[in-house]
C-alpha cells in the first residue's frame, strides 16, 4: 500500500510526466480507431484508444524498466516484462525502482477509476512508455497489451534485429467479465507440468485469468491424494490409447499454481463425480456397489461409470479427495463435474450432490460444475458451466433466477477439441465443426435465452484431449480460437465485429510464428506474413 500523501504526490509527478512527453489526443472506441493504426491490432479488442501518430516511442539498449517504488507487485510485473523482452531485444532491460528515465513505467497510482481490479491504462510518449493500474493484476494485462504494440519478433526466444517501435497513442481498459477461463483436460492424455505451464504463459497473452484442470476421468486420475494412493499409481497409469499417463504429486501441483498465479491466472481443479470415474473405481473396489474393481479403460466412449451413491464409503472417498485438494488451492472454486452421469439414476444423482456440495462447503471452497448438477438445486453461491449446443436451457434460466452464475463454453463455439472442419487431423466432431468464426461470432451476454448478462459469470474455453498428446496439439486446436473466446470475455460487447477481429486476429499470426506456436492457419483469415 502506498500512503495518500506519497500516492498524491506521485500522482502529481506522473501527470507532469506525461505532459512533457506530449500526451493529447482524442480518444475513441478501439474498434472505431483508423484502420491504419497498429492500435488496432490488440487481442482483445481494448475500449478505449487514442492513437498519436509522431509520439512513437523508442525502445533502445540502454532504456530500464521502471517500477514504482515500494511496490512488489509493480516489481513483479516489470520482471515479467524484463523476461519477455531480454531474449529478443538482446537489451538488459535492469529493472529498478523509480519514475524518471526512458524505458517502461509501471505505476500503481494515477490509473481511470474505471480500470477496476483488472484493467489499465496504457500511455506512449516520445520519452517513455507508462502503464498504470490500481493492482498488480491489471498492469499484468497492460504488459501483455505492450507486447502486441512492438514488432512480432519480439516474441522470440533469440536476439532480434531492431528497431523496437511502440505507435504513439494511449489505451484505457477492462474486462467486460470476471471469468475468462481455458479448461485442459490431462486425464485422457497427461501433460507435463513443462507442458502446462507452457500453456499457462500462452493463455496469459490474451488475459485469460483460469485455468480449469480437469484432473480425473475414466481414463486416468492425475492427482496425488495422499490418503488413497492407488488413485495414480494405479488410477493414473495410463491414459486413451494404452500409453503410460502420469499424474502430478501434490507439490508439481502447487508448482503449477504458484506458476499460473505469477501470470494472474487462478487454478480451478476439477474432480469429475459420479460419473467419468473409472480410474477411481478400478483403483479401489470398495467404491463399486457390487465390490469388484473393473479394469482400466483406454478407450474414449462416456456415460458408463458410477461411484456408489449408497455407501458410505463413497462420500468419505469424496471428503478425503476436497479436502486434500483444497489445503493445495488458493483459489475459491472446486468443479465437481457431473457431467454425463448416465449410469445414475435421477434420485441417486439428487442424492450424491445433497452430500457431495455441503463437502465442498465443509473445505471452505465454492462449488462449480457442469450444467447437469444445477437440476439439484444448489446453493445460489454455486457456479454452472454450460457445455451444450442450443441457447435453450430452462434448468439455467431457473438456476440463474435462484442467484446461480453461470460461465459460458457452448461445445459448438467453445470448444477447441472440435475440428475446424473435417480434414482435421485431430479433434472430434460430435457438436458440429468449429471455425475460428463460429468460435468468434455469438455475444456471451445475449446467449442463452431467459438468462440475462447479470448470470453470466463469464466464459470458458474447453479443450478435450481425446485426440491429443503433446504441445504441438494443444497449439494446433487452441489456436486461433483461444483468442476468439478471450475476446468475448474480455472485450466490449460494441467492440465485437467478426470483420474487425479478424483482421486484429491477422496480426497475431507473425507473433505465434517467432514463438514456435502450431497454430491452425484458418482461410477465414487474411494471416500476415
Amino acid at each position: 500500500m502506498v500512503p495518500t500523501g506519497i500516492r498524491a504526490g506521485l500522482g502529481r509527478v506522473l501527470a507532469a510526466l506525461l505532459l512533457v512527453g506530449g500526451v493529447a489526443g482524442t480518444a475513441v472506441p478501439a474498434h472505431a480507431a483508423a484502420p491504419e493504426s497498429p492500435l488496432r491490432t490488440i487481442v482483445p479488442a481494448p475500449v478505449q484508444v487514442t492513437p498519436r501518430p509522431g509520439a512513437d516511442f523508442a525502445l533502445e539498449p540502454d532504456a530500464k524498466i521502471l517500477t514504482q517504488p515500494g511496490s512488489a507487485e509493480a516489481r513483479k510485473a516489470g520482471e515479467h516484462l524484463a523476461g519477455v523482452l531480454r531474449p529478443s531485444t538482446g537489451y538488459r532491460l535492469p529493472v529498478t525502482p523509480g519514475l524518471v528515465g526512458k524505458g517502461v513505467v509501471l505505476l500503481l497510482v494515477g490509473a481511470d477509476h474505471r480500470v477496476g481490479a483488472e484493467g489499465y491504462q496504457l500511455d506512449v510518449t516520445r520519452k517513455a512508455v507508462f502503464i498504470r493500474a490500481r493492482t498488480g493484476a491489471g498492469l499484468f494485462a497492460g504488459v501483455q497489451t505492450l507486447r502486441q504494440l512492438l514488432p512480432a519478433r519480439v516474441e522470440a526466444r533469440t536476439p532480434q534485429p531492431g528497431p523496437w517501435t511502440v505507435p504513439g497513442g494511449s489505451v484505457l481498459d477492462y474486462p467486460r467479465f470476471a471469468h475468462r477461463g481455458a479448461m485442459l483436460d490431462v486425464s485422457r492424455h497427461f501433460f507435463s507440468v513443462d507442458e502446462v505451464k507452457r500453456y499457462v504463459d500462452q493463455i496469459a497473452a490474451y488475459k485469460v485469468n483460469r485455468l480449469h484442470l480437469h484432473l480425473s476421468d475414466d481414463q486416468g486420475w492425475r492427482i496425488e491424494i495422499k490418503s488413497w494412493p492407488r488413485l495414480t499409481t494405479h488410477g493414473g497409469s495410463t491414459e486413451v490409447g494404452g500409453g503410460p499417463g502420469g499424474f502430478y504429486t501434490q507439490e508439481q501441483y502447487k508448482e503449477i499454481v504458484a506458476y499460473a498465479q505469477s501470470r494472474h491466472i487462478t487454478v480451478i481443479p476439477e474432480i469429475d463425480m459420479p460419473g467419468h470415474t473409472n480410474a477411481a473405481l478400478s483403483s479401489y473396489a470398495e467404491l463399486n456397489c457390487d465390490g469388484v474393481a473393473p479394469p482400466l479403460y483406454t478407450g474414449i466412449e462416456v456415460g458408463f461409470s458410477s461411484l456408489c451413491i449408497d455407501k458410505e464409503i463413497t462420500y468419505e472417498f469424496v471428503d478425503d479427495v476436497i479436502g486434500e485438494l483444497a489445503a493445495i488451492t488458493p483459489g475459491r472454486y472446486i468443479h465437481i463435474g457431473g457431467d454425463e452421469a448416465h449410469a445414475t439414476t435421477d434420485p441417486d444423482y439428487q442424492t450424491f450432490m445433497d452430500r457431495v456440495l455441503p463437502i465442498v462447503a465443509k473445505h471452505g471452497k465454492v462449488a462449480t460444475g457442469w450444467h447437469e448438477f444445477v437440476k439439484t438445486g444448489p446453493d445460489p453461491s454455486a457456479v454452472a458451466q454450460f457445455w451444450g449446443t442450443s441457447p435453450e436451457a430452462p434448468t439455467l434460466v431457473e438456476a440463474a433466477a435462484r442467484g446461480n452464475r453461470i460461465v459460458l463454453s457452448p461445445a459448438n463455439r467453445a470448444y477447441l477439441d472440435m475440428k475446424y472442419h473435417k480434414d482435421t487431423p485431430l479433434g472430434l466432431s460430435w457438436a458440429g465443426y468449429v471455425e475460428v468464426r463460429d468460435a468468434y461470432d455469438w455475444n456471451p451476454g445475449s446467449y442463452l435465452r431467459g438468462v440475462p448478462e447479470s448470470a453470466i459469470h463469464g466464459v470458458e474455453a474447453p479443450l478435450w484431449s481425446e485426440t491429443l498428446s503433446e504441445s504441438a496439439h494443444i497449439e494446433y486446436m487452441a489456436f486461433p480460437r483461444l483468442a476468439a473466446i478471450a475476446e468475448l470475455g474480455w472485450s466490449p460487447s460494441a467492440a465485437l465485429g467478426w470483420d474487425g477481429f479478424r483482421e486484429r486476429l491477422a496480426a497475431q499470426g507473425p507473433r505465434w510464428r517467432a514463438a514456435g506456436v502450431n497454430f491452425y492457419a484458418s482461410s477465414q483469415v487474411p494471416w500476415q506474413s
